[in-house]
């Protein structure tokens, strides 16, 4: 099985942004580990497409 360096992070980024979206539209949760929640995401999808991007062949 070959997986491109670079997927992981960004499939995993996806999953905890979607969970930190959820997080922010719910009335009863701390807006502020929302937020974290989101940005450490976007963070891991940022990160994964650029190892994408740089090993591309």
């Amino acid at each position: 099985m070959n997986i491109k360096e670079g997927v992981i992070p960004t499939v995993l980024g996806t999953a905890v942004t979607a969970t930190g979206y959820a997080l922010k539209q719910k009335r009863g949760t701390n807006k502020m580990i929302a937020n974290t929640v989101f940005g450490f995401g976007l963070a891991h999808i940022v990160l994964g497409s650029i190892d994408l991007i740089q090993h591309r062949r």
